[in-house]
């Protein structure tokens, strides 16, 4: 079976049928209200959000960059080791150069 009105107004009551009514008269005055406060709001949530999201990517480009420099310096350090001979290193760390 369906609810009737009936079932609801008894289960409510006076205090919720007077709350009933004063929600559907006031609705039409607090909606634009708390849509008008509301509204700025959350205007500034997303605004601060892309500020946020802006200064994080330039933050990780710059991280991205100084990763890069890293890499590049650690393999062309490898690259030299490479050249390099193995007794010309070791003589260059005992220094017995003959010059």
């Amino acid at each position: 079976m369906a609810p009737k009105i009936t079932d609801f107004v008894e289960d409510a009551g006076a205090p919720g049928i007077i709350a009933g009514i004063g929600a559907v008269l006031l609705a039409p005055i607090l909606i634009p209200v708390v849509a008008g406060i509301g509204k700025p709001i959350a205007k500034s949530l997303v605004k601060g959000g892309m500020v946020a999201y802006e200064k994080s990517k330039g933050a990780f480009a710059e991280m991205g960059e100084t990763w890069e420099d890293i890499i590049a310096e650690a393999k062309a350090e490898i690259a030299e080791d490479r050249e390099t001979p193995a007794f010309e290193a070791s003589a260059e760390n005992t220094g017995e150069h003959s010059g």
